[in-house]
C-alpha cells in the first residue's frame, strides 16, 4: 500500500532580534549574501553525514522515513518555503548551461538530448562537442528535454551533498538533472535499479506514478502505457518541493503547458547493493577459507557430474554444504566482502574540501612514539583483510589493507572506470596501503577510539607502532593532537 506526507512547514530560524532592527540600507546592501548564507547554513546540515540527510529529508524524520518508506513506497514532501527554493535552484539551472558547455561538453558522455515520442525514448544527440547555441535550438525548437549527467563533477554544492550522502549511505551516490520544456516529456514511463531521490529546482513537473510489476527490480526497464495501468499517484512538484520513490517504481513526468520550462535534479543511490549482491561478493571467500579447514569442502566431485545435463541429484548435496558453510558462519562470525568495499571506495568522491582548495597533504607534526593520534576522514577509508596481491606464489599470505577515497577524483565520479583508476599495466588501482596481518588489532584500536596514544598499539615493537602511524600520516588519514 502506497501512502504520502504532504508536510508545508519546514525548520526555520524564527525572524526578530537584532538582525531584524537593522537600517535599510544596511538590508538591501546585504540582502544577496545573507539569502545565500542562509540557504548553506539552514538549508541543509552539513555538520556529518547523519544531519545532512536528516536536513535532506526534513521534515520527516529518518526513523520513519526509513520504518514507513524506504523500499516500500514513496514520499512526497511538499514544503512551499521561498528560502529552500532558492536554495535549490542555486544546485542547478537553464541559465548555468552556457557557461558549463564552454568547459567542453560531450553528446553521449555529459549531455544527452531526448524526448519521449509515441511511448519511446527518441535520442537526438549530435556528435562531439556540445554547442549551447546548437543544444538551445533544440530545446526551443524540438522541445527535446536535456540530460545532464553527473552534474556533481561541476557543481560543487552538490558535491558537497552527494560526499555527504555517500558517506550517509555506504554506496554510490549519482545525479542527473532533467531540463525539459513545456508540453514535453523527455522520457517514457519506465523504472530504474535505484533508490530515487527527487529535488525540483525550477519551473513545476507533473509527475505520475504506477504500481512497480517488478518490485525493487534489479535492472532499467521501460513499460508500456497499456502494460501499467492507472496512475497510484498524480501531482506537480513545485521548487523546494522533495519525491522519494523505491527501485522498481514505475513513473513519468511532463512539463505542463503554461510552465516555461522545469529543472529537476535526480540524486540516486543503492545500484546493485542488494544482499544478493553481498552474497555474491562474500561467498567464495567463505567457500575459500572453508575449505582450508573442513575436508568434506576438499572431498571430489562425482565423476562425469560436468557433463551431465540433469545434475537435480546433486542438489541434496549441494544444500548440505550450504548448511555447512552457514553453521560455520554462526560459529566464525566472520565474513569478507573486498570487492564489494573497493568499488565503493575506488568511484566514490573524494572530501569535499572546496574548489580552491589544495590536493591532501600530510600536515603538522610528524607522529613519534610518545604521540597521540587522531583518525581522520573516517567514512572515507576501510580496513579489509585478503590474500597478498602482490604475492603470485602458490601459498598466499593474508594481509591488511587500508583502502581510502582521499585521492580519488571528482571529475571522473559515476563516469566509469578509466584511466584515472587504472595503473600502467591496466590494471585497477586503489589508493591505500597494506599490512603484515599482525597490524589488524592496532588498526582496529585506531579505527574504533577517538585518539589513541601511539605507544599504546597493539603492535611488538616501538619501530613497528612509528612505521604503522607514519603510514597513516603520509596517507593524510591521522593527525597528531
Amino acid at each position: 500500500m502506497y501512502a504520502f506526507e504532504y508536510p508545508n512547514y519546514w525548520n526555520m530560524p524564527k525572524k526578530g532580534g537584532k538582525h531584524a532592527e537593522m537600517g535599510k540600507e544596511m538590508q538591501a546592501q546585504c540582502k544577496r549574501a545573507k539569502v545565500e548564507e542562509a540557504c548553506s547554513l539552514s538549508v541543509m546540515n552539513f555538520e556529518n553525514p547523519d544531519s545532512l540527510f536528516g536536513s535532506f529529508i526534513s521534515p520527516i524524520k529518518q526513523e520513519i522515513f526509513f520504518r514507513e518508506y524506504w523500499e516500500q513506497k514513496p514520499l512526497l514532501v511538499q514544503r512551499n518555503d521561498p528560502l529552500l527554493a532558492a536554495y535549490y535552484q542555486s544546485l542547478f539551472q537553464l541559465s548555468d548551461l552556457k557557461e558549463l558547455c564552454s568547459q567542453g561538453l560531450y553528446y553521449g558522455q555529459d549531455i544527452n538530448i531526448c524526448r519521449c515520442v509515441n511511448g519511446k525514448k527518441k535520442v537526438l544527440n549530435k556528435e562531439g562537442k556540445v554547442n549551447y547555441m546548437q543544444l538551445k535550438k533544440d530545446f526551443d525548437q524540438k522541445k527535446a528535454t536535456i540530460q545532464f549527467h553527473q552534474p556533481q563533477r561541476f557543481k560543487e554544492e552538490l558535491w558537497k551533498i552527494q560526499e555527504k550522502l555517500e558517506c550517509y549511505f555506504g554506496s554510490l551516490v549519482g545525479s542527473n538533472v532533467y531540463i525539459t520544456p513545456q508540453g514535453s516529456q523527455g522520457l517514457p514511463p519506465h523504472y530504474d535499479d535505484v533508490e530515487v531521490f527527487i529535488l525540483q529546482l525550477e519551473g513545476e513537473k507533473h509527475w505520475r506514478l504506477y504500481k512497480p510489476t517488478v518490485h525493487l527490480a534489479r535492472e532499467y526497464n521501460v513499460e508500456s502505457e497499456d502494460r501499467i495501468g492507472n496512475p497510484t499517484h498524480e501531482f506537480i512538484l513545485k521548487p523546494g518541493d522533495l519525491l522519494y520513490f523505491p527501485r522498481g517504481t514505475i513513473h513519468q513526468a511532463d512539463t505542463p503547458l503554461g510552465i516555461s520550462y522545469s529543472t529537476h535534479v535526480t540524486i540516486s543511490t543503492y545500484q546493485n547493493n542488494s544482499w544478493g549482491d553481498f552474497l555474491l561478493d562474500a561467498i567464495p571467500g567463505l567457500v575459500f577459507d572453508s575449505a582450508k579447514e573442513d575436508v568434506v569442502l576438499r572431498t571430489s566431485i562425482p565423476r562425469q557430474l560436468l557433463m551431465q545435463v540433469d545434475t537435480a541429484d546433486s542438489t541434496k548435496k549441494l544444500s548440505s554444504l550450504l548448511r555447512r558453510l552457514a553453521d560455520r558462519l554462526e560459529n566464525t562470525r566472520q565474513l569478507r566482502s573486498s570487492d564489494m568495499k573497493k568499488d565503493f571506495i575506488m568511484n566514490r568522491l573524494p572530501p569535499c574540501l572546496g574548489c580552491d582548495s589544495d590536493p591532501l597533504t600530510p600536515g603538522g607534526k610528524l607522529p613519534k612514539i610518545d604521540s597521540k593520534i587522531r583518525l581522520q576522514f573516517r567514512d572515507h577509508a576501510i580496513v579489509t583483510v585478503e590474500p597478498d596481491q602482490e604475492n603470485s606464489d602458490e601459498i598466499r599470505r593474508d594481509m591488511v589493507y587500508v583502502y581510502h577515497s582521499l585521492k580519488n577524483r571528482r571529475e571522473t565520479h559515476m563516469m566509469g572506470r578509466e584511466d584515472d583508476t587504472t595503473s600502467e599495466e591496466g590494471t585497477s588501482q586503489t589508493h591505500g596501503l597494506r599490512f603484515p596481518l599482525s597490524y589488524l588489532d592496532a588498526l582496529k584500536q585506531i579505527w574504533s577510539s577517538s585518539t589513541v596514544n601511539v605507544k599504546e598499539l597493539n603492535l611488538m615493537s616501538d619501530e613497528e607502532k612509528e612505521n604503522l602511524a607514519l603510514s597513516l600520516w603520509t596517507e593524510c588519514l591521522i593527525e597528531v593532537i
